[in-house]
């Protein structure tokens, strides 16, 4: 089958999206501990784990509209959460964990430059 040149643009093009899109390895890593799990609104599922070798903080989050892993995140007790901050250019990921009481519950908060951007509610997954 012999493609126009339009066709074959249109066709790499998806191509391209398709391998985008692709899942990054964000249900295991044999090089660090999952920490936390949370299944979020819209079908987010949120990963926190820690490298065993160096203790580096990874954020790995999957869902419809896509996937991210970001490493270097730090990690804030504040009594009764627990909490996960990692940094993207302008946005900052935060992913609170309850405690005690509140151990079912979680959050994922995304600001970006300083100003809420998106809030949503979690489960402990499991």
């Amino acid at each position: 089958m012999k493609l126009l040149p339009k066709q074959s643009t249109v066709l790499l093009g998806l191509m391209t999206c398709v391998l985008a899109h692709l899942p990054s390895l964000a249900s295991a890593d044999s090089t660090a501990d999952l920490l936390l799990s949370l299944n979020c609104q819209s079908d987010y599922t949120v990963n926190v784990w820690r490298r065993y070798a160096s203790g580096e903080l990874l954020y790995r989050a999957t869902g419809p509209l896509g996937n991210l892993s970001l490493g270097k995140g730090t990690k804030e007790n504040t009594g009764a959460a627990e909490v996960y901050k990692f940094r993207n250019g302008n946005y900052v990921y935060q992913v609170l964990s309850g405690r005690g009481d509140h151990r079912q519950q979680g959050t994922l908060a995304v600001f970006k430059n300083g100003r809420s951007f998106l809030n949503q509610a979690c489960r402990p997954e499991g």
